[in-house]
């Protein structure tokens, strides 16, 4: 029986994996990419240490994709992060447990990694053709513009693996969404995840601390207490304990008009006792002497409590320890979603079925931050691509079987 031809367009970390396994099964799969090349998100990803996925226990694991956390589970469970790193090493990329709990190459780098699985993919006949953007359906075929022209192509299944809306720059633009409205699947709006926050910095506080890391402390918001740091930028904060309560910030803002984060600026220390020490300062003294004699802060720190603390907070000792174990850091916007590092919304888990294939359009699958997940960064956004990528791959095999 002759192989089946196969079309994934998308050469990112869910399109590769899918090809991986159909290709392994004996089908004749194409990958179509618009860029240049392929896994470009995948290789800026992995320039500061590619975080491939999370050690943590499993039970633990499954339950940071919220909501969607159940519609995800037979996915992960069929390429766990143990699997993950076994698939890795299998690539002769070595991986280990980082201080956090993240799970990295030893190399650190994407490069080896990508390197050695485009070599698999070609030794298993997968074929990739670049700078071949998908514009839409026609009577049955997907239809691409290429540098030599536009080109149609037939299918006996097709996989839509084009990523979400962040970072279009590297391809994941969501040219796609009226494409498939049109077609009757549902996409909500995409929204950005894991992100920054615009906020109101005096011009004396941005000048003299943007770009300044805030260590050893404690945010809160809806999402929980997590401890961790972010840094300072020009037009408001950034990194990664910011980005573990973005959703919740986010959804916040779109709710009530307002949002904040609540920074515990000194973890190790008690509101009674930051109070009683307090007091015993020189009424006299400068804010920065008795925010570094009392409370141990300086720098940054103390310069987040002079920008946002009320003079009425400063000047009474237990009004100031409340302001240092719950400061509110109120933020006005999420940064625009091409910064995001991924995004929410997407293809509604109503119009996917259980293998991943598209109620409306039959033989057509997606995989990957096409669908509407969300998850925070450590791991988890590339772990679910692979898993989504591989059961859709899955997915299509049965179809075609059937």
């Amino acid at each position: 029986m002759a192989a089946k031809q196969i079309a994934i367009v998308g050469g990112g970390p869910a399109g590769l994996m899918a090809a991986e396994e159909l290709s392994r099964h004996g089908h004749a799969v194409t990958i179509y990419e618009a860029m240049p090349t392929v896994g470009r998100k995948f290789l800026l990803a992995g320039k500061s240490g590619l975080n491939l996925t999370h050690s943590e226990d499993y039970s633990r694991f499954v339950t940071r994709f919220g909501k969607t956390a159940e519609r995800l589970r037979a996915a992960l469970d069929g390429f766990t992060p143990a699997d993950v790193r076994e698939w890795a090493e299998g690539l002769g990329t070595e991986t280990f447990v980082g201080s956090s709990g993240r799970v990295f190459p030893k190399v650190m780098k994407a490069s080896p990694l990508l390197r050695a699985w485009l070599a698999r993919l070609e030794a298993q006949g997968v074929r990739i053709l670049t700078r071949h953007r998908w514009v839409g359906f026609g009577e049955d075929v997907l239809r691409f513009e290429t540098p030599e022209g536009s080109k149609v192509v037939r299918f006996d299944a097709a996989l839509l693996a084009l990523g979400g809306a962040s970072w279009p720059r590297l391809g994941s633009d969501a040219a796609w969404v009226d494409w498939l409205r049109v077609k009757g699947v549902e996409v909500s709006t995409f929204r950005p995840a894991n992100c920054g926050f615009d906020l109101t910095w005096s011009e004396g506080f941005r000048e003299r601390f943007h770009g300044a890391p805030v260590k050893g402390t404690v945010a809160s918001s809806g999402a929980g207490a997590i401890p961790g740091e972010f840094v300072i930028t020009r037009h408001g904060i950034e990194g990664s304990l910011v980005y573990a309560h973005a959703a919740s910030l986010r959804d916040a803002l779109e709710k009530d008009g307002s949002a904040s984060l609540l920074l515990d600026l000194a973890p190790g220390r008690t509101q009674d006792r930051l109070a009683r020490d307090f007091a015993r300062q020189d009424s006299k003294a400068s804010l920065s002497n008795r925010l570094r004699k009392a409370a141990g802060l300086d720098g940054v720190k103390s310069g987040l409590v002079r920008e946002l603390a009320s003079a009425g907070d400063r000047g009474d000792p237990l009004r100031l320890a409340r302001v240092i174990k719950a400061l509110p850091v109120p933020v006005l916007r999420p940064r625009p979603i091409a910064e995001a590092i991924s995004t929410a919304g997407g293809i509604g888990w109503n119009s996917v079925d259980a293998n991943y294939m598209l109620k409306a359009i039959p033989g057509v699958f997606a995989a990957g931050e096409m669908i509407d997940w969300e998850a925070p960064t450590g791991g988890y956004l590339l772990t679910a691509c692979l898993a989504t990528g591989r059961a859709a791959a899955h997915g299509i095999g049965e179809w075609l079987a059937h």
